[in-house]
């Protein structure tokens, strides 16, 4: 089971998504691709272990190369979150064509999904403030989007969380 979970920046969407995966059975891996650059990122991870210290997850810290990971079988991966794990591919060394960079973290989550029973991938919603970008903000938002796109259309359930109201967009499940 794949579940797509979407939303703007401090909406609910993590907090849901953990919710949803401590309603699993068997091991959960939270994956995370938070690559933390400075103090500021180092808080919010801390803050996020703390939240979650007691759900029974372990973490893996996976800033990219998804294709590369080894994990046995588990029960349950929650991977937070779609639009770090693609800056980090974009622009964390070996050069790529957009459309390689999109095939390879499809591919890696393809790998992933074959690893576990749930799949929950935490994504944000980038793509409604209005704003004019310039054009390489809006050359990555572009490509969150066809990834969003694809793991949407792929996904047994999507949900976007707004104002920590979870709205279902597609559901098999519930």
């Amino acid at each position: 089971m794949v579940s797509l979970v979407i939303g703007g920046s401090g909406s609910g969407k993590s907090e849901f998504a953990e919710q949803l995966a401590c309603k699993t059975d068997g091991k959960r891996y939270y994956m995370a691709t938070m690559q933390p650059y400075d103090e500021e990122m180092w808080e919010k991870i801390k803050r996020h272990q703390e939240v979650r210290k007691d759900k029974g997850f372990e973490t893996i810290e996976c800033y990219k190369d998804l294709v590369l990971l080894e994990c046995g079988n588990v029960e349950t991966i929650l991977l937070e979150c779609m639009s770090n794990l693609l800056a980090n591919e974009m622009y964390g060394g070996k050069k790529r064509s957009d459309k390689k960079i999109v095939e390879d973290i499809l591919a890696g989550i393809g790998h992933i999904k074959e690893k576990c029973k749930n799949l929950i991938i935490v994504s944000n919603d980038v793509f409604s403030s209005g704003e004019q970008y310039e054009a390489e903000t809006f050359h990555y938002i572009s490509l969150l989007g066809k990834i969003n796109q694809a793991l949407a259309a792929e996904a047994d359930d999507v949900v976007e969380v707004v104002c920590g109201i979870a709205v279902e967009c597609k559901t098999n499940r519930w």
